[in-house]
């Protein structure tokens, strides 16, 4: 499926593995990126939110990047976070990035201080700018304070490297209209909209839950591709409970953290504060989604 886009289409956003004493463990973040490989991926999102990018160093972003890329080769599509709310900031990560050897890079709109339009496009043509690699937009309102406007959209979509948009700010008009008129590949970046996206015309899924779920996703995206849609709503159905665990309980690195270390991929599911790792109510409640969803 990656021949379709240079993300891949089945595709997580990566945790960041960590030893209990909070170090960055990178043969577990190996070990999570071949298991993604060996269930249903073509394409990795490393140093995203869920990736805590907020709290990992520059170095250690470029380390995860040269850790995975040798991992998964050519099976798989590597796409670096390079977003901050600092367009210097997020040019020089996009840069270590494509030397690190990422193949994509995903670009979040700068959060808390919440520029305003005109601003938003300046900050993701700097960083599209560049480099070389194609772009994938991030439009998470809820987190940046700010969403892409249909017409920004519209603007960016003419950059030649602005290829994507990872979309977690749920609005299927917005999403039909920007489709309707350019040539940017969609992704659904909210797993409970997975299928809503994808029956919408989304080339794939940026999941959290695709940690646990990966081969689901990957059959749900070729039904979708058939037209066999009471298929992809059965699967759709089927992880219900485990996207309720991982999603709507609490913050979605500490129970994908918490689930890998349930189906034995990781040793630890530690985070770095302001995260706390899960607690054995929450660990349980991971634990009984995925049982009841069949991914144990």
């Amino acid at each position: 499926m990656t021949s379709a886009s240079p993300f891949g289409r089945v595709v997580t956003a990566m945790v960041s593995p960590m030893r209990s004493d909070g170090s960055l463990d990178l043969d577990a973040a190996q070990r999570v990126a071949q298991h993604l490989i060996d269930h249903g991926h073509d394409g990795i999102v490393v140093n995203g939110t869920t990736g805590e990018s907020p709290t990992t160093t520059d170095a250690e972003k470029v380390d995860l990047i040269r850790a995975v890329v040798e991992v998964v080769g050519d099976r798989a599509r590597v796409t670096a976070g390079a977003g901050t709310n600092d367009t210097a900031h997020s040019v020089e990560l996009a840069r270590a990035a494509e030397a690190a050897g990422a193949h994509a890079l995903l670009v979040v709109a700068p959060y808390y201080n919440k520029p305003p339009q005109s601003g938003l496009r300046a900050h993701c043509t700097a960083v599209a700018d560049a480099t070389g690699l194609p772009v994938m937009l991030y439009d998470i309102p809820g987190r940046s304070g700010i969403p892409f406007a249909t017409e920004t959209l519209l603007e960016l979509a003419r950059h030649p490297r602005i290829r994507a948009v990872k979309d977690a700010k749920g609005d299927l008009w917005a999403a039909t209209k920007v489709m309707s008129e350019t040539d940017l590949l969609w992704f659904s970046g909210d797993d409970v909209m997975n299928l809503s996206h994808l029956a919408n015309g989304a080339t794939g899924v940026v999941s959290v839950v695709g940690h646990v779920a990966g081969e689901v996703y990957a059959e749900m995206v070729a039904a979708v591709d058939k037209g066999d849609l009471a298929r992809a709503r059965e699967l759709h159905r089927q992880v219900v409970p485990a996207v309720d665990a991982i999603m709507n309980i609490t913050q979605g690195a500490i129970m994908a953290k918490a689930a890998l270390k349930e189906i034995g991929v990781l040793d630890s599911a530690a985070v770095r504060l302001p995260l706390v790792e899960a607690t054995p109510e929450q660990a349980a409640a991971v634990r009984g989604g995925l049982d009841t969803s069949g991914l144990m």
